[in-house]
């Protein structure tokens, strides 16, 4: 996490061997003190299941409102792709990419949404939040279906 030196934007930056030696990085909010939304979207979220091995894949869907700082997203492509090889269960990968963005950035507020493909024939969708949503703060939903097919 840096402050104001961004070392991946702009740069050849190789997919982190792990999260955890993934860099999260952050730029000041251009609207301080603004009341906003902001969506990342990755419909093509991998992991690997830590028993089987078997490969995991999801849509996470984040929300957050900034407060002092935003999220570089070169930086968080590269974290969220770090899953790749990962071996976690998918309460531990959404949650786990949540409470790290909000590390990073300390947010007004953050909720996510993971929508996993079924393993063993049954979907697990994770959700979590920081807590109550800001009075005043847009939501749309997420635009992800329950499942049924997904589509």
């Amino acid at each position: 996490m840096t402050d104001t030196t961004l070392t991946q934007l702009g740069k050849s930056a190789p997919i982190p061997a792990s999260p955890d030696e993934a860099v999260l990085e952050r730029a000041p909010n251009p609207h301080k003190g603004a009341l906003y939304l902001a969506r990342f979207t990755a419909p093509e979220f991998t992991s690997i299941c830590p028993v089987t091995g078997q490969p995991d894949f999801g849509v996470l869907v984040i929300d957050y409102a900034p407060a002092d700082w935003i999220v570089e997203s070169k930086s968080l492509k590269l974290f969220l792709q770090s899953f790749r090889n990962h071996g976690a269960f998918h309460e531990d990968c959404t949650v786990g990419v949540a409470k790290r963005i909000v590390e990073a950035i300390s947010p007004t507020w953050l909720r996510i949404g993971g929508y996993w493909n079924p393993r063993g024939g049954m979907p697990i969708d994770v959700f979590w939040q920081t807590g109550a949503p800001p009075d005043g703060l847009w939501l749309p939903d997420q635009g992800v279906a329950t499942y049924r097919a997904r589509g």
